[in-house]
């Protein structure tokens, strides 16, 4: 979800909910405590030097139980990390902290934010010498055609 998509979202809301990937929710008592650009230089496996920016959003659960995040607020803090830090409309990144900090994609399912589980990718398969997985076909789902042609090599 890219940041414009969150903000639209929010302006029709009357609450703030995110649910993670396990079907629990963040305690609604969550703090948004830093919303910040991170660009991320590297270089894949296959030597190409790539650049990613995402609009990070960090959610933390502080014990204050009387704390409820409002959507204009949130919008105001998106707004003044817009103007000073002069975010463009990137995607979002949320980090949440469970066993470990946890670094989620956002999604909004009509009514809460949904935190999607991030995944690793090999950005240069052509370069790994990983082979591509072949596909895999039942062959009763396989189409009869009609032949006149016998095993045996006769043909009509």
């Amino acid at each position: 979800m890219k940041l414009s998509e969150i903000k639209k979202q929010l302006s029709t809301l009357d609450n703030v909910a995110f649910v993670l990937p396990n079907g629990t929710f963040v305690p609604e008592h969550f703090h948004v405590t830093e919303v910040g650009l991170i660009t991320k230089n590297f270089i894949d496996c296959g030597g190409k030097v790539r650049k990613e920016t995402v609009v990070n959003f960090q959610l933390w659960d502080a014990h204050d139980f009387e704390h409820r995040l409002k959507p204009q607020k949130l919008l105001d803090i998106i707004s003044l990390s817009e103007k000073v830090l002069r975010i463009e409309d990137y995607e979002i990144e949320v980090e949440y902290q469970a066993e470990t900090i946890g670094k989620y994609d956002i999604g909004f399912n009509g009514t809460v934010f949904t935190l999607l589980n991030k995944q690793t990718a090999c950005l240069a398969q052509d370069q790994c010498g990983i082979p591509t997985e072949k596909q895999k076909v039942k062959l009763s789902e396989i189409p009869t055609q009609s032949s006149c042609c016998t095993p045996g090599g006769g043909c009509c």
